[in-house]
């Protein structure tokens, strides 16, 4: 017996171990001399020490009764920050756990659990939700109360999160939210709880979202999830995993479901919605790789299944009544074919999001995005062809590193180049496992990075301000989506190309998921001041 053991523990020195996110250890170097009996002993404590902080999934599958993951009516208050990618989560995340009888509640000090939907992107969106966690414990009514950490937070900060043990009892990746229920009986019962395991295959196609801003008449549908491009600045591929996509006929039925609901507007997601591609239909493979002349990735050309351009295409057959948006694309993955789909079709929004990052060579080589300025104007251009009023929106880092003055200002030329109705722009934020943080130097001061921020956010508010000036006088047609805080008789809605639009709707009191037709009157940045003309169709 003591022979087995002491073979099993040589195995586990010695053996490599596979990657699943859960709760492993180091591979440890087998010792010159041997192994020794107190190298055994030593594993053999070190095991039960690590299996009662945090129980593995095999061990606590042992001694959980199928009971034990029912909610019983516990009540739970879900809280979430970072992307729509985020909310449409927290949306599968409130499906499955109703499932097993949970009931939601907004009253997060006396709930029996509180899930945070988490964002790593960037330090500041870390700091929030530790900040947020303190909040809670230190309200909290209810002393029993479960915490949990849910997303790319969980997983990339994993058993840190797990260390504070007065703040946080469960944690749990984008690819584990099935797992959510056993996860809430381990911390039931006591112990800490994590699955941060990714997957290669899970998209939650068979889970039907529970959606709870329904009054707006608008959703997400995610198509697809995780990134290939590994972006030498972003953690999503580490945090979100390699990219799969969604069954095509799964993804139209959600649609047909939502029209059928009285939805008015789709936004399909993704972190990178544009390279969609469907490889479980083979029988109508395509052999297009769907992507620009000129830009490089740093993986083979993917080639067969459906792609983004015929998903498009099926989603705007089966709701010609509904409009849709998408985002957050790649510009490498924007054929004129997909253009010259959006041209021709009234419900596909002449919106278009074309993160460019920078406007400098070196910075964009440095930061992986496979494309050069020029190639990015070159795009702009071929699609303004195409779609010579369409809007575009972009997003911009900034003080990057070994950003120099020379290449800040190259960014804010291609902004005024360019001319975009709306920016995200944020200033450098290194993260741990991207390939910056492993080969590059954060090397602009935190001054800088800030200077250079509202630089940005200064011209691209200017050039804003032209484009929705450049709207007065003009009738759009806008999908109300609510009222006015400020005065309960104004609603405020969209135009087609995703411009904010408020106007008074006293008189004829057309309700959320209406299109109106308004004349423009006036415009700042941000938004457009509207006249009310009437009743509306897309």
């Amino acid at each position: 017996m003591l022979l087995r053991q002491w073979l099993r523990s040589a195995a586990a020195f010695s053996a490599p171990r596979a990657h699943s996110g859960c709760s492993t250890t180091p591979k440890r170097k087998l010792p010159e001399d041997g192994l020794q009996l107190s190298d055994f002993i030593k594993e053999s404590s070190r095991k039960q020490r690590q299996k009662a902080i945090i129980p593995s999934i095999e061990d606590t599958k042992e001694y959980l009764n199928p009971e034990d993951l029912n909610g019983n009516g516990r009540t739970v208050c879900y809280v979430t920050y970072g992307c729509q990618m985020n909310v449409s989560d927290m949306e599968i995340v409130r499906s499955i756990m109703t499932k097993y009888g949970f009931v939601e509640t907004e009253q997060k000090e006396k709930a029996d659990i509180v899930l945070l939907m988490t964002c790593s992107i960037r330090d500041g969106a870390e700091k929030k939700v530790w900040n947020q966690l303190k909040l809670i414990r230190g309200n909290a009514v209810n002393r029993r109360q479960i915490v949990g950490v849910l997303g790319c937070m969980a997983e990339r900060v994993r058993h840190g999160l797990l260390e504070k043990r007065n703040l946080v009892h469960l944690v749990a990746g984008p690819d584990s939210y099935r797992d959510l229920p056993r996860l809430v009986a381990v911390a039931t019962g006591g112990s800490n709880a994590i699955n941060v395991q990714l997957s290669l295959d899970e998209t939650y196609a068979d889970v039907q979202p529970i959606r709870v801003n329904a009054e707006s008449k608008t959703a997400f549908i995610s198509i697809m999830r995780g990134c290939d491009n590994m972006c030498t600045y972003c953690v999503v591929p580490f945090t979100r995993g390699r990219e799969r996509s969604r069954p095509i006929d799964s993804i139209v039925e959600e649609v047909r479901i939502l029209r059928n609901q009285g939805y008015k507007q789709i936004t399909l997601l993704g972190q990178n919605v544009n390279s969609y591609r469907d490889m479980s239909s083979m029988d109508f493979a395509s052999t297009s790789s769907e992507g620009v002349p000129g830009f490089k990735t740093v993986y083979k050309p993917k080639t067969g299944g459906l792609t983004f351009t015929t998903l498009l295409e099926k989603v705007s057959d089966v709701a010609p009544d509904v409009r849709f948006r998408f985002t957050s694309p790649h510009p490498k993955d924007f054929p004129m074919q997909l253009i010259e789909l959006i041209a021709s079709r009234s419900n596909l929004c002449k919106q278009l999001h074309l993160p460019a990052q920078s406007g400098d060579d070196e910075t964009l080589e440095r930061m992986g995005r496979g494309y050069t300025r020029d190639l990015y104007l070159r795009l702009v251009d071929d699609i303004r062809q195409i779609l010579p009023n369409v809007s575009l929106t972009s997003d911009f880092i900034a003080g990057f590193c070994g950003e120099t003055e020379e290449a800040h200002q190259n960014t804010l030329s291609l902004i005024q180049a360019v001319r975009y109705s709306f920016c995200f722009v944020f200033p450098y934020s290194m993260r741990g496992k991207t390939r910056a943080h492993h080969r590059l130097t954060d090397d602009v001061p935190e001054e800088v990075k800030n200077r250079r921020h509202l630089d940005l956010t200064t011209v691209f508010r200017e050039e804003a301000l032209k484009l929705n000036q450049a709207l007065i006088g003009t009738q759009q047609t806008v999908l109300i989506e609510g009222k006015s805080r400020r005065d309960e008789s104004f609603s405020f809605g969209r135009i087609d190309g995703g411009e904010k639009a408020i106007f008074n709707n006293s008189e004829l009191l057309l309700q959320p998921g209406q299109y109106a037709r308004v004349s423009i009157t006036d415009a700042t940045s941000q938004s457009l001041k509207a006249r009310l003309i009437g009743v509306s169709n897309i």
